[in-house]
């Protein structure tokens, strides 16, 4: 019998898909990816990008609380062997004390809790290969698992281009980030200086965003001006926090274990010449990659690569029947609760479609 709903993916988009389907009835089969070397050196492990960042502020309903009490909810909620993922939190070394707000990995793990508590099926492996040419859809996983289903949902995110250097690697989530909106107002980076890479409008935001919290921000660019749109270049380089870096690359991200980043070396594009800048955060603002190279063209993608909503205001691709949620289909908002909103919207535009 082929599945009613198949979700691939495992972000808030995946994750609240899989409850409302499960609350349907619709019995519905997450693929939340596989654990290899290969999508943890890409940033696609399960549990999404969430699962990548610290302290979530801007998702509703988790206000600070003491950490002793989201050890008690994490215990409660959850079986042994998905509280082990959360432990080090707190207890050990890096146990984290006082008031906080929940961080990526424990939100990433309550949603994949609340689905299941519904229902759902998961099976942690990736899928490769779809064949949507004929109805029931086939799907291949990695192992060569074949499933067929009624209806896709294809939440698979996008993930943040990094330069792959191993100083970035080392400082994720220590003081390098890819999301300002997401990480720019945590106290770390408050009244200091930051560090953005990139030059074109992207980059340019994330600056202007930062400026609200940051001492200044020095905007690093491999050229002598900027590839943003002209008014997006006119507001950064008219800011008075923003101090432009042209012709520069990063070379090395500088810091301890213990502090997290605490500086950058860069190096000239047009000479052997480095230099060293004193801040507390470097973020990456050189795009995303939309994960979507698994469908093969099969469905029909944007400009950017971004999977193509075909009906305004839901969640249908150019295949009947299989709809796509979160930032796999997002290349402008890219936060968890609009992620989490898709989410919502395509299981609802499953269960109409199968009806």
């Amino acid at each position: 019998m082929p599945e009613k709903v198949v979700i691939i993916g495992s972000g808030p988009a995946g994750w609240t898909a899989a409850i409302y389907a499960s609350r349907a009835n619709l019995n519905p089969l997450v693929f939340e990816g596989a654990i290899t070397g290969e999508n943890q050196q890409k940033g696609t492990l399960p549990l999404g990008q969430l699962n990548l960042t610290t302290e979530v502020e801007n998702f509703p309903a988790w206000p600070y609380v003491d950490s002793a009490v989201l050890e008690q909810f994490s215990r409660s909620a959850l079986p042994p062997d998905r509280y082990a993922n959360l432990q080090g939190y707190y207890q050990g070394k890096h146990a984290h004390q006082g008031k906080r707000s929940a961080f990526g990995p424990e939100q990433m793990e309550y949603m994949r809790q609340q689905a299941v508590n519904f229902g759902t099926r998961i099976i942690t492996d990736d899928i490769v290969q779809v064949d949507f040419q004929k109805h029931p859809f086939v799907l291949t996983a990695l192992d060569g698992q074949k499933v067929e289903a009624l209806t896709v949902i294809v939440a698979t995110g996008a993930r943040a281009n990094y330069l792959g250097i191993p100083s970035e690697d080392r400082f994720k989530n220590n003081g390098v980030s890819a999301c300002a909106v997401c990480d720019g107002a945590l106290p770390r980076f408050r009244n200091k200086p930051l560090v953005v890479i990139g030059g074109g409008d992207s980059a340019v935001e994330e600056s202007t965003y930062l400026t609200k919290f940051a001492s200044t921000v020095h905007l690093v660019h491999r050229r002598d001006q900027l590839r943003a749109s002209q008014i997006m270049r006119q507001r950064a380089l008219a800011s008075p926090k923003i101090t432009p870096r042209w012709n520069r690359v990063l070379e090395e991200v500088l810091g301890t274990d213990k502090d997290g980043v605490t500086g950058v070396r860069l190096k000239s594009t047009i000479d052997q010449k480095t230099e060293e800048l004193a801040c507390s955060g470097v973020f990456l603002a050189i795009g995303h990659t939309p994960n979507t190279d698994f469908l093969g063209g099969q469905v029909a993608l944007d400009e950017k690569g971004y999977i193509r909503l075909t009906k305004q205001g839901r969640t249908n691709t150019s295949v009947e029947g299989v709809f796509a949620a979160g930032d796999v289909a997002d290349s402008y908002y890219r936060q968890a609760v609009t992620a989490a909103g898709t989410g919502c919207m395509a299981a609802l535009d499953a269960e109409r479609w199968l009806a």
